[in-house]
């Protein structure tokens, strides 16, 4: 399932771990934008952003081919 991890510049502000399974990210010269097949679920100025890290769990059985 697709999770970021959003960290803002400011610590004090706390970081955010958002995750769905329709999550996709949308970076502009402006803003960092999560949404799913909704529409938005998040969106950060980009200069609040320190980093954003994608951070997916690992599927519990392996895939069989």
């Amino acid at each position: 399932m697709p999770a970021y991890l959003i960290t803002h510049t400011e610590s004090r502000r706390g970081d955010v771990l958002i995750e769905d399974p329709h999550l996709t990210l949308t970076l502009t010269d402006r803003w960092a934008r999560l949404s799913d097949q909704d529409g938005y679920v998040l969106a950060v100025p980009a200069e609040q952003v320190a980093s954003i890290t994608r951070i997916d769990q690992q599927d519990e059985k392996p895939h069989e081919e």
